[in-house]
């Protein structure tokens, strides 16, 4: 059964640039991971904000994603490049 989930990453003003290059690299890398079903970057009108949707074939695949380097890389530097990040695990409803 499919997991989705949505998080939203708010950047630091001075940061922005840096952190959506890092955010799409790890885009590119996700999309490479055969379990990513779906791994979707938007940018908030006030680019700022960065919002993403994803789903991952099951919780083992989204563990072995979250073990990743490109993903422990941006663990490493979330808290000098972002004000906050919100995951939320999802349930499809339609």
């Amino acid at each position: 059964m499919s997991l989705y989930l949505t998080a939203i990453v708010k950047s630091k003003k001075e940061t922005t640039a840096e952190l959506r290059a890092l955010l799409l690299d790890m885009v590119s890398n996700s999309r490479k991971e055969a379990a990513c079903i779906q791994y979707d970057l938007h940018e908030a009108a006030d680019q700022e904000t960065f919002i993403f949707q994803e789903e991952w074939k099951d919780q083992a695949s989204l563990d072995f994603h979250n073990s990743q380097p490109y993903i422990l890389a941006f663990v490493a530097r979330a808290a000098e490049l972002t004000e906050d990040i919100a995951i939320y695990k999802t349930d499809k409803l339609a």
